[in-house]
């Protein structure tokens, strides 16, 4: 195939691939720039592809990768030289620096050195889903935006059992709840667990994170349960998908048990299949 007939051919794949989208183009832009980056393809301090360049590869307006950069400016990712062109952020920090971890000490200590600005506290009920648990008599809502070097980086969404609440109220409204709640329950937890989907920000989230209309999030949902089957803590976090890195120790626990305590599983056959000739 001509290579000219190939070139138009992957220009209209792009086009289409940018129309399936309902994010606006120029974000698309930035996040396949932004990702080229986080992998690698563009080091700290390398100068990358010119507008023009970019607006041939992508098969989009000047105007769209011009929109993207400045995004990518705004945020920190790459410099512009007036003359010289666009570069990556020298020293350029790792984005994913939130890790989620699997294991509640471990999740405790991460989000215990979370920042929160606190916008709501009262009396509210949670919605619960279905099997999470029975209500408490009542639950005390603290809604905050969690920062990073004065950065937003989540929006917080807690419901605490009150009573639990009544014995630290003002640690509740200065830190983060769910270390809070094993200093204080830790014996009396039957079950806690953490969902996590992908979502994008709709207009509240965009302005209390700073991020634009539509971008990736990562939006957790954590549940604990206590002995009597209560649910004395429930949390809707959003999180800026550009920050979030989900680690998941696959070899931690075996039913329950470390690796090194698991009884080993019986013994294979030497021949699990058997020949081609006996199977008929």
């Amino acid at each position: 195939m001509p290579k000219a007939n190939l070139q138009r051919q992957t220009m209209h794949r792009r086009i289409e691939t940018f129309d399936r989208s309902p994010i606006p183009l120029y974000i698309q832009v930035a996040t396949l720039l932004r990702n080229r980056i986080a992998e690698g393809k563009f080091q700290a301090g390398q100068q990358i592809p010119t507008l023009e360049a970019l607006e041939q590869e992508f098969a989009v307006a000047r105007v769209t990768v011009r929109q993207a950069i400045e995004l990518l400016e705004k945020e920190g990712v790459v410099q512009r030289h007036r003359g010289r062109g666009t570069f990556v952020t020298p020293h350029l920090g790792e984005r994913r620096w939130l890790h989620l971890m699997t294991d509640m000490d471990s999740l405790a200590r991460s989000i215990d050195a979370h920042v929160p600005r606190f916008l709501m506290t009262r009396e509210s009920m949670p919605r619960l889903r279905t099997g999470e648990g029975e209500p408490a008599a009542a639950y005390q809502y603290l809604l905050s935006v969690q920062y990073r070097g004065g950065e937003p980086f989540a929006v917080a969404s807690v419901h605490v059992e009150r009573a639990i609440y009544e014995r630290c109220p003002h640690e509740f409204c200065t830190r983060a709840a769910l270390p809070l709640l094993l200093r204080l329950e830790r014996d009396e937890i039957e079950h806690a667990q953490l969902t996590v989907v992908v979502g994008s920000a709709d207009f509240e989230t965009s302005e209390r994170l700073r991020i634009p209309l539509n971008s990736p999030t990562a939006e957790a949902h954590f549940f604990v349960r206590n002995r009597q089957g209560i649910v004395t803590y429930v949390a809707d976090v959003i999180y800026r998908g550009d920050c979030v890195r989900f680690d998941i120790d696959l070899l931690r626990t075996v039913n329950g048990n470390h690796p090194d305590d698991a009884e080993p599983p019986d013994a294979l056959p030497d021949n699990p299949i058997p020949p081609r000739s006996e199977r008929r």
